[in-house]
């Protein structure tokens, strides 16, 4: 028994392409809420900042996330 969804066409692809974009959201809400809550629990008087470019750093591409991810943990964390 197919799925009535599955039976159109493009339908799986389109499936795939969602799955994909909610994947990244969650990743991007994820870590910039780390970031800021880590950030503020640390006192770092930037943390908006700090989210705003992981945002930002996600919202662009993974790698550029990571890295911005990667600068706060080497200079934000001080």
């Amino acid at each position: 028994m197919t799925l009535p969804l599955l039976q159109m066409p493009g339908a799986p692809e389109l499936i795939i392409i969602l799955l994909i974009f909610v994947v990244g959201l969650v990743i991007l809400v994820g870590a910039t809420y780390w970031v800021y809550n880590d950030a503020q629990s640390r006192g770092n008087d930037n943390a908006a900042l700090w989210a705003v470019l992981t945002a930002l750093g996600f919202f662009i591409g993974l790698v550029p996330g990571l890295l911005v991810i990667v600068i706060y943990l080497v200079v934000g964390r001080e």
